[in-house]
């Protein structure tokens, strides 16, 4: 049984791990150039990962659900109750995990995008969903696709700050 959007959630879950690749990718541009990885650049690095397969996972549960025979309504539920706690966990999160590892907050533009817009949106499409508001299917996708948007916001902030630490920058920057 295919479901409604399944061809874009595949699309969703290949830009996710292709993101995921290039962004380790570019990653380790620093270090080839002679620099030291700072302790921003291993957590960007493990923050990537970590939100990216769990978008990846968002994306493909629906379609692993379908395999089920599920009614439509219930496919998109529980695939939302498996995605977003631990997807509004890290969200909400961020700014706490970022401070214990390198003892900075994050900067504005990442707080109010990567943390505020992406647990709104998490937290709007549970909400949505479970209120059993028509088109779950869409809204599932779209939630998935503004956090996935996120993510990839964060990332040029975050690589933009490390691409203009010196080559010699101290490990604990």
């Amino acid at each position: 049984m295919e479901i409604k959007g399944a061809g874009l959630l595949y699309a969703l879950a290949g830009l996710m791990i292709t993101f995921a690749g290039f962004s380790a990718l570019l990653l380790s541009v620093r270090p080839a150039a002679g620099a030291r990885s700072s302790l921003l650049d291993k957590y960007l690095a493990k923050t990537v990962m970590t939100y990216i397969f769990v978008l990846t996972a968002g994306a493909l549960l629906p379609t692993l659900l379908a395999l089920y025979e599920l009614p439509e309504r219930t496919i998109w539920r529980l695939s939302v109750l498996l995605f977003a706690p631990p997807m509004l966990a890290l969200q909400v999160t961020y700014p706490h995990r970022r401070r214990n590892v390198i003892g900075q907050t994050p900067p504005f533009p990442i707080y109010a995008v990567f943390v505020v817009l992406g647990a709104a949106v998490t937290l709007a499409m549970l909400a949505c969903i479970l209120a059993d508001v028509p088109y779950g299917g869409a809204v599932y996708v779209s939630g998935l696709t503004v956090d996935f948007f996120t993510v990839i916001y964060g990332y040029m902030i975050a690589l933009d700050m490390i691409m203009r630490q010196p080559l010699d920058a101290p490990e604990g920057k």
